[in-house]
């Protein structure tokens, strides 16, 4: 006898079975609607890129292509790679239209993308990343832009500014501590890590190895806040912003940072944690041509985000898209119970029939357990007499109803 398949996914990804696939609609939905609303614009790319690509951003980029990337090589031995992020595909859709865009450019994507690292709480191989970026301008306004934009998004999913603080750095100012300390870039690397890891370890064991790199602690204190900075932070709050702080820790990991970074943490003592981040990148086009192209924007990754709404109650309940079932008394009236099925759903409403193959109280159940909110019962004497009682699953009421106004009667409980 052959051995059984598994029904476990694929370590590190999800199945999504209608509740959790409606949440993911749901989540998707708010995106679009708050990035539509402030003038950004979708698009989307193939998950298969060139694997050049990825390589090419340099050796900030070494643990995702050697170690966490998934690589194969076609079948006309081209050396492919499922997207691990999609700044790099971004940046080559963006070079190869330039002239023919018009800038400042605003665009957001919700890509899935993969990458082979150890599943853990908050972090999966395969996920759903929100990206939001702005090509063309230098302007520092640019930079407040993508972040207010982290901000209100955030709010669009329910949270309140005590459930998330947004924390503001910046690479030139920490280039320059590690230029006046007369750091090499090896030790640079090493030091720029140490910020990234700031949040994991002790004070004492940060302050360590601060001393070890040959960094001061007091030149990265949250006091020392670079003028720009200050200034967004200040005009913020005027705004009426209160959550968005300098911390020169906030360092993100990838070297083409150029400018302002920041981090989206989550203040909930059980998910407390980055849902998000990005800032400034001047110079990622010019892989492709001579004439870099600025940039700024920031990711979110769908999982972080439903933790961030699991643990405050924020996730929306579950509602069928099916709006009535249809359960026959016997299987012969199946296709009679398709007709009165097509009539309310030529009137708007979403209609399951069942085909009765099993006894009436079981199809009842099978209603309840797709979470359908109204059943009808076609029978006999319901198909002569043209009255159909509607049943409220939820609270066991019935209701007579003629044929002629089915539709009319789901129609107005939308």
């Amino acid at each position: 006898m052959s051995k059984k398949l598994s029904t476990e996914p694929y370590k590190g990804v999800r199945d999504f079975y209608p509740e959790d696939q409606a949440f993911l609609n749901a989540l998707f939905k708010t995106m679009r609607t708050f990035l539509e609303k402030v003038g950004y614009v979708e698009y989307h790319a193939s998950i298969l890129e060139p694997s050049e690509l990825f390589k090419s951003k340099g050796a900030d980029n070494e643990e995702i292509i050697n170690e966490q990337s998934y690589t194969f090589v076609d079948r006309g031995e081209r050396e492919v790679t499922l997207r691990p992020e999609m700044t790099p595909t971004l940046a080559r859709m963006v070079a190869h239209k330039r002239r023919e865009l018009g800038f400042p450019l605003r665009w957001y994507s919700i890509p899935n993308c993969f990458r082979y690292e150890r599943p853990q709480r908050g972090r999966l191989r395969e996920f759903w990343q929100l990206n939001v970026d702005i090509f063309g301008s230098r302007s520092i306004y640019a930079d407040a832009e993508v972040i207010g934009t982290a901000y209100g998004l955030m709010r669009a999913l329910g949270g309140t500014e005590s459930d998330f603080v947004i924390k503001v750095g910046s690479r030139p100012a920490m280039n320059k501590v590690a230029e006046d300390a007369g750091l090499s870039p090896e030790t640079t690397k090493k030091f720029f890590g140490l910020l990234d890891r700031r949040d994991k370890i002790s004070k004492v064991d940060f302050e360590a190895g601060l001393r070890e790199v040959g960094v001061s602690p007091a030149v990265v204190s949250a006091d020392a806040v670079p003028e720009d900075i200050a200034k967004m932070i200040e005009e913020f709050r005027a705004a009426g912003v209160n959550n968005i702080v300098y911390d020169p820790a906030i360092v993100r990991g990838f070297a083409y940072y150029t400018g302002i970074v920041f981090e989206v943490f989550d203040t909930h003592p059980q998910n407390n944690r980055a849902v998000g981040g990005g800032g400034r990148y001047d110079n990622l086009t010019a892989l492709f041509d001579d004439e870099p192209l600025p940039g700024t924007g920031f990711a979110m990754g769908d999982e972080a985000l439903r933790l961030f709404m699991e643990v405050r109650g924020l996730i929306p309940e579950y509602v069928s898209p099916t709006q009535v079932y249809v359960a026959v008394t016997a299987p012969e009236l199946a296709l009679q119970a398709q007709t009165l099925a097509g009539e309310m759903r030529r009137g708007g409403v979403n209609v399951a029939i069942d085909f009765g193959e099993r006894k009436l109280g079981d199809q009842i159940k099978v209603a309840a357990k797709h979470k359908i909110p109204w059943l009808i019962v076609v029978g006999e004497n319901e198909l002569t007499s043209g009255e159909f009682k509607i049943k409220n699953l939820a609270s066991g009421a019935e209701e007579p109803v003629q044929r002629e106004k089915l539709a009319a009667f789901f129609s107005d409980k939308k």
